[in-house]
């Protein structure tokens, strides 16, 4: 019998470190090619937006798909697994906290990975669902963090915020961008953070503008980026505004972005300094969710 998984449950299951820990393991997969993760795919609403992302990951044993519809009203989020051994359907999961939890997994291993020695200071732009998902995933990864200081348009938004998850409120922008690990996770379509704030040897995590015409990085933290990283050079170069606008315009040259499943499996050098800026850009990839949804699944079995 097929399984309806809610939201409820999915929080109850899928901890911080289960979905870095599932992601990592996708990560591998990916980088072995025995998963196939096409683009997403859009198509328009009356007022937003309705997206399929599919995924065959055939060592995991799934086939399936993360779909959404974009909506003034809401944004309902589902995963669907189906087995390949087995030809049917294995399980339907409410999503919306599940692509919370795999979207900051994946930071997390990018910042494993990518992070300069010891890092101390956290600086997040944003103050939403993803901002939450992403201080506890980093708090996690980094056990070395001392601080976490936020950063948002609404003053209000952001008190509530850290008094709820223990940060502290940013005296300015540039004080959060200031920080060893910066994470922009916000709705903005024009730029948040400037890359003359940004120290020696800082990992940027820039998690929204996930369209073409959308900035939340200037173009001075691209100049000063040693390393650009990415989930897919395919699915940035569709969606990563952060990226197109600058290789657009000859200040990137994508052949120079590295994918994280590739830094995962070994294949690819890391930060070479730990002077380096290095940028991880995420856009989120179907097999983080049928990861993180198989997870769930076995952890619910």
């Amino acid at each position: 019998m097929s399984l309806y998984v809610t939201e409820a449950q999915v929080a109850d299951l899928l901890t911080p470190t289960d979905a870095r820990v599932a992601v990592h393991a996708s990560l591998e997969r990916l980088a072995r090619g025995v998963v196939d993760n096409p683009a997403r795919v859009r198509a328009a609403l009356p007022g937003g937006v309705f997206g399929v992302m599919p995924c065959v990951d055939r060592e995991l044993g799934y086939a399936g798909l993360k779909t959404y519809a974009w909506l003034p009203g809401g944004t309902p989020f589902l995963v669907v697994l189906f087995s390949i051994d087995r030809a049917e359907l294995v399980a339907v999961v409410e999503a919306d906290t599940l692509g919370q939890r795999r979207t900051a997994g994946a930071s997390a291993v990018a910042a494993r990975l990518l992070a300069r020695e010891g890092p101390a200071t956290l600086g997040v732009f944003g103050c939403g669902r993803q901002a939450a998902s992403h201080v506890a995933a980093l708090r996690e990864a980094l056990p070395s963090l001392e601080r976490v200081v936020v950063s948002g348009r609404n003053e209000d938004a952001v008190a509530s915020f850290c008094k709820l998850y223990g940060c502290e409120v940013a005296a300015d922008s540039r004080e959060a961008g200031e920080c060893d690990v910066v994470v922009t996770a916000t709705t903005a379509t024009d730029p948040v953070l400037r890359g003359e704030w940004l120290r020696s040897g800082a990992l940027v995590l820039a998690i929204g503008a996930n369209d073409p015409a959308a900035r939340e990085l200037d173009d001075v933290v691209l100049e000063r980026t040693a390393l650009v990283c990415t989930d897919s050079r395919e699915q940035a170069r569709e969606e990563a505004g952060d990226l197109i606008d600058p290789a657009r315009r000859g200040g990137l040259d994508w052949a120079n972005v590295r994918e994280l499943q590739d830094l995962v499996a070994g294949g690819a050098a890391a930060r070479e300094s730990e002077d380096d800026i290095v940028l991880f850009k995420s856009n989120g990839l179907a097999a983080w969710d049928l990861a993180a949804a198989a997870r769930v699944v076995e952890l619910l079995s």
